[in-house]
């Protein structure tokens, strides 16, 4: 695998964390906004991860979050889509949907546009449930564009995998 498409860092952390949930006998889901599948696309880009991740869910939209993962309607109209309510109901709606012992969600706003005061470009809720576990939810503001934005919270989701096991 070339460095082409993830970071070396991005590589290590994917197959320490895989080797983590074989060991343990764990499968993940993945449900993505911002970073549109990112998370997902690292894991599988290691050889043998299919024994670990069940599936990804890339749910940029507000009726994908809906459709796919069960998030209500009256949680992303009362708290807009970035936000730890959603991110919450994404993690546990990844678990619901598939066959996963643990899901982390990703819904922020990346930039360069869309945002605002109380939602600024870089602020990135993430969830991580796992069965038979309170779901953990966290909030970051990245500095950088959108880039910058997506990487760090890839590496921040791999991190709360790696925490989950």
């Amino acid at each position: 695998m070339t460095d082409a498409f993830f970071p070396g860092a991005w590589r290590a952390l994917a197959t320490d964390l895989l080797d983590r949930y074989r060991r343990a006998g764990l499968k993940l889901a993945t449900a993505e906004s911002c970073t549109g599948g990112l998370v997902a696309a690292t894991l599988t880009a290691i050889p043998g991860s299919s024994d670990v991740v069940d599936r990804g869910f890339a749910t940029y939209s507000n009726e994908a979050k809906e459709k796919m993962l069960g998030v209500p309607r009256v949680t992303l109209l009362s708290y807009g889509a970035v936000s730890e309510p959603v991110a919450r109901a994404m993690a546990e709606g990844a678990l619901a949907e598939s066959g996963a012992d643990v899901a982390v969600s990703i819904t922020g706003v990346a930039g360069p546009g869309g945002g605002s005061a109380e939602k600024p470009v870089g602020l990135v809720h993430f969830g991580c449930a796992r069965r038979g576990r309170p779901t953990v939810t966290a909030r970051h503001v990245f500095p950088g564009d959108r880039d910058e934005i997506r990487a760090r919270a890839v590496e921040t989701a791999l991190a709360l995998l790696c925490e989950a096991v």
